[in-house]
Order: C-alpha cells, then sequence, then structure tokens
C-alpha cells in the first residue's frame, strides 16, 4: 500500500485540509484509492475503486477530493472512461470529482442530478463497453437507490453501503462505535442504521442480496475503509445471516 500526501480544502467539514490517500492494488485490474473521511469523530475512510476493462480503459467507482496527484495515479493505472456513483448517498464530492474529471460519463443512479445538480447519465442499463466485463446490479428494496458492480475477471465485488468492513486493529471509540452502536461484533456486516432506515422491503432486498451470492466472487470493496480479499462470498453469507 502506498500513500500520497497533498493538501486540499472543502466546505463539508468532513475531511482535514491534508489528504493522505493510500492506494492498493487488490488485482491486476483492480485499485483501491482510500482517502480520509471523518464524521462523528470516526476515520471511517472513502473508497475509490478504479475497474479496468481490457482496453485499458478505467471505471473511477465513486468519488473524492481528487488533486492533481490523484489523477496522476487513476491516469498511470489506465485511461478513464467512465466516473461512476452507486448510490444517492455518496453525493459528498460530485461535484469535485465532476470537475477533476469533466471530460467523461458520469453515471449514477435515478435521481442523484436532481439532488446534486450534476448532470448524470442513468447507471442501469450499463454501457455496452462494459458487456462481458462488468455487470451492474440494483438492489432492490432500500431507500437510496443502491448499486453493486461485479467485475468478472478478478471477480471482485465493488458495493456502497450494504456492508461495513474495519479492520481488527480499530480500537477506542471507533471500535465501540463499530461493534455497540453500529452493531457488528465482527467489524464487518450491514450496520444497524443500514437495517432500520434504509432497508425499506426485506423480501425484495434478501432477493437482491441472493442474486449477488449466486455470483462467482472472491473479493469485495466496499464504500468504507477496507476490502474483503480473500474468501468475501463466506464473509456476506455469514453478515446476511
Amino acid at each position: 500500500m502506498r500513500a500520497v500526501a497533498s493538501v486540499e480544502q472543502g466546505a463539508s467539514g468532513n475531511y482535514s485540509s491534508s489528504i493522505v490517500m493510500n492506494e492498493h492494488r487488490i488485482a491486476d485490474d483492480v485499485m483501491l484509492m482510500s482517502f480520509p473521511w471523518r464524521t462523528l469523530g470516526i476515520d471511517f475512510r472513502r473508497n475509490v475503486t478504479l475497474l479496468r476493462l481490457a482496453d485499458g480503459r478505467v471505471v473511477v467507482h465513486s468519488t473524492a477530493p481528487f488533486t492533481e496527484q490523484d489523477i496522476a495515479v487513476i491516469k498511470r493505472f489506465g485511461e478513464p472512461g467512465w466516473l461512476v456513483e452507486a448510490t444517492l448517498m455518496h453525493d459528498t464530492f460530485a461535484k469535485e470529482g465532476r470537475a477533476a474529471l469533466p471530460n467523461i460519463t458520469y453515471l449514477a443512479p435515478d435521481g442523484f442530478a436532481k439532488a446534486t445538480e450534476v448532470p448524470t447519465e442513468s447507471l442501469l442499463p450499463p454501457p455496452q463497453e462494459w458487456d462481458g466485463e462488468i455487470d451492474v446490479f440494483k438492489i432492490d428494496g432500500v431507500r437510496m437507490n443502491e448499486h453493486a458492480l461485479f467485475h468478472r475477471r478478478s471477480r471482485t465485488l465493488v458495493m456502497a453501503d450494504v456492508f461495513f468492513s474495519f479492520p481488527k486493529e480499530i480500537s477506542g471509540w471507533p471500535r465501540f462505535f463499530v461493534r455497540r452502536v453500529m452493531r457488528m461484533p465482527r467489524l464487518f456486516g450491514i450496520s444497524s442504521f443500514y437495517r432500520l432506515f434504509v432497508i425499506r422491503d426485506k423480501e425484495a432486498f434478501a432477493r437482491s442480496t441472493s442474486a449477488l451470492l449466486a455470483l462467482d466472487f472472491e473479493r469485495l470493496v466496499v464504500a468504507h475503509w477496507q476490502p474483503v480479499e480473500t474468501d468475501a462470498k463466506r464473509a456476506v453469507e455469514q453478515a446476511l445471516r
């Protein structure tokens, strides 16, 4: 994992003026860029996932307070082809992300453009250029119009806020909050907030997660904190019990 330091200022107050972005190659065609994102006294991290197609173009999954150095990292990995948001909840850096990558297609769930005043195109149906390489699945039964992406070649499932994944080393107030307030004693799973306030139709949600479990995925990348790099399907199955 490599750290890239830069300076950025934002109005949201959710990240510090000294941004340290960590980059981590998960597979040959998948890279994770992780940015500080603080709220409630906890750094939840904001993950941006780069998914590379066979032709070298890259899907930039989620936005962050990108600097010139960050964009250089993306372009070293491949040619940016699409900017993607997978949930209505991820509007924090929409304007910054669009400003940093102004000339590529911005895909998002229906309703995202209205909420952010940033023009986007619908994530469904996905671009034809993704055929056979990246599949998009809508998570039914939730309020935030969330979607999941499956990168076939690397067997990587990329999700937004359905699951959280925290490191075992987390301690103090963050550990207490995750285990006692978010109700995630194993530090991986669906938070109590998501279960109470986002899931509105449990049966529809269960059908969607069953469809995801039918995929042949080995890795899972979530929107916040660390990915599950091995045996991810088993972790998801346990979290859904």
